[in-house]
């Protein structure tokens, strides 16, 4: 009696196996998946990002400049993703600020701040995430947020730049690849982060089509001479800035948004000397929200008694 070797049972095997499945195909489904549905874009809702760090610094900027070097020092060390990208920007801003016209009062530090934003790394994506998830609460900001710097001379950077931009107003536009918002035409809006835009619609496009945001900013500026990538003529739109939704469309498989600007809109301000200035004593900062203080707070409920006895030391406050 002849006896197979088991290695040639086995590739018999695999053979006769193979054949059956060329010739009777399993249905696995009954409906055909496309990549496109693998890989459809996530939803998200336009809002008015009320997590948001939205910091103007409005009257404390003086006392925040005070701050900053201590701040630098901890943040340049403990932030690996805001020190690599900051020594790379300081570079990049040595080598072309001599060939770059920048208004009066604006420093160094403000166009190292847009370089380091816009480089080609980490930061950016690392960045906006905090700053949309930092203004949860007052007390997150203060012990969690570890962008503090980037943030302030982000912030000053735009408005130093806003003060003398012709025209005040930008048509520009924003691409979104992988998410498609969507939006109460009924309601304000904000981004909440830091937002890149650019004046040119296919510059725009490369960086995707599910969301299609069609802007008119009045705040966001134009960072083209503080770019590593000078050639996307960008943009950059403070979180503060507010938004009406003018239109509302979807078309085939993106979504198209047009947005005109309101006015800016912030709920934090001067925060951080808040914390370290005011803690035993009445604070000049007002809240961003047009001083919206508690009028039977007890600070409000002093200032009123001493108004009705003619307190000369009213003067102080």
């Amino acid at each position: 009696m002849e006896v197979r070797a088991p290695g040639c049972v086995l590739v018999w095997a695999v053979i006769l196996i193979s054949v059956v499945i060329l010739l009777c195909p399993m249905k696995v489904h009954s409906k055909q998946v496309s990549k496109r549905d693998i890989f459809s874009p996530k939803e998200a809702v336009l809002d008015m990002a009320t997590s948001s760090y939205d910091d103007q610094y409005k009257d404390c900027s003086d006392l925040m400049e005070s701050e900053i070097p201590l701040l630098f020092q901890k943040e340049h060390s403990t932030n690996k993703e805001f020190a690599e990208a900051w020594d790379e920007a300081t570079k990049q801003w040595n080598e072309r600020k001599r060939h770059i016209s920048v208004p009066k009062g604006f420093k160094d530090e403000y166009a190292i701040a847009l370089f380091a934003y816009t480089i080609n790394g980490p930061l950016h994506r690392s960045f906006n995430g905090a700053v949309r998830e930092a203004g949860q609460s007052r007390q997150y900001y203060l012990r969690n947020f570890n962008f503090k710097v980037l943030h302030f001379y982000l912030t000053k950077a735009l408005q130093v730049l806003d003060a003398v931009e012709t025209p005040a107003c930008h048509k520009v536009f924003r691409g979104i690849k992988g998410v498609r918002f969507k939006s109460d035409p009924r309601k304000p809006v904000r981004f909440g982060q830091f937002t890149s835009s650019s004046v040119n619609d296919q510059s725009a496009q490369m960086f995707g089509e599910d969301t299609f945001f069609n802007i008119e900013t009045c705040y966001g500026v134009r960072i083209k001479n503080f770019s590593f990538f000078p050639g996307e003529e960008e943009v950059l739109i403070p979180p503060f800035e507010k938004f009406k939704v003018t239109q509302f469309t979807k078309e085939n498989e993106k979504t198209i948004i047009n947005l005109q600007s309101l006015d800016k809109s912030s709920v934090y301000n001067c925060e951080l000397m808040k914390e370290k200035r005011c803690k035993s004593a009445w604070c000049p900062f007002n809240s961003a929200v047009s001083a919206m203080v508690r009028m039977d707070s007890p600070q409000i409920v002093l200032l009123g008694l001493l108004v009705l006895l003619g307190d000369p030391f009213v003067q102080l406050l």
